[in-house]
């Protein structure tokens, strides 16, 4: 019986020092629901640019610019990027409100703060990497080369993760170094950004929401 009491309070100062020093509140409903937009996002992406047995030759910038002179070209033409791009800050949009939603309210049920020393270190750590990606894809953007802004965006966002992980749940981290290896393949092999944007951002957020939900949400 004394033994049992030991488990129980080795387990309470564990949990004690956990809310202490990580921030427990993130919920994994919000991270399969990020993964639903960015596929559904993906899905209206590749409409727009397929659709109406439209193809693209992957070298296309502008039809003024069909040369064979070493251009960087992509997919879509120029007037093309703002709607692919208004798709992109629609999910970021999506997926950044339900998830302070269901942060929010998992917060509140556990009695932790959702604004306090590590929650902003956490978003401190998370901020500089995506900014600085957010800062690299503008100038790729400017500059017409399109071919690598989703291995961008998968790398740079899984440096992220992997840069707050400290301050939450270790599955995260492991989300994060998916995300670097799969922007890494994605370099690889152009042509196919938009296929590893939609696994990147949708299928593995959807699995890593799950198992956030299944672990820590019930």
């Amino acid at each position: 019986m004394e033994e049992k009491n030991i488990h129980d309070d080795l387990a309470a100062i564990r949990s004690v020092m956990e809310r202490s020093s990580k921030f427990i509140s993130l919920s994994g409903l919000s991270g399969v629901l990020a993964g639903i937009y960015a596929l559904l996002g993906a899905w209206g992406a590749y409409y727009f640019v397929y659709g109406h047995g439209r193809a693209r030759p992957y070298y296309a910038v502008d039809s003024s610019n069909l040369t064979d002179g070493g251009l960087r070209f992509t997919y879509i033409y120029n007037g093309e990027i703002l709607f692919l791009l208004l798709i992109a800050v629609l999910v970021l949009l999506a997926s950044i409100i339900t998830g302070y939603i269901l942060t929010k309210r998992k917060a509140k049920r556990k009695g932790q703060a959702i604004w306090g020393r590590i929650s902003r270190s956490l978003l401190f750590y998370m901020a500089v990497p995506l900014i600085s990606g957010g800062g690299l894809i503008l100038v790729l953007i400017y500059r017409g080369v399109y071919d690598i802004i989703a291995p961008a965006s998968l790398i740079f966002y899984g440096l992220s993760l992997v840069s707050a992980s400290n301050f939450t749940f270790t599955l995260v981290k492991y989300l994060g170094l998916c995300e670097i290896v799969l922007g890494l393949i994605a370099a690889c092999l152009p042509g196919y950004g938009l296929l590893f944007w939609a696994i990147g951002f949708g299928v593995l957020h959807i699995i890593y929401g799950s198992l956030m939900y299944l672990r820590y949400d019930k």
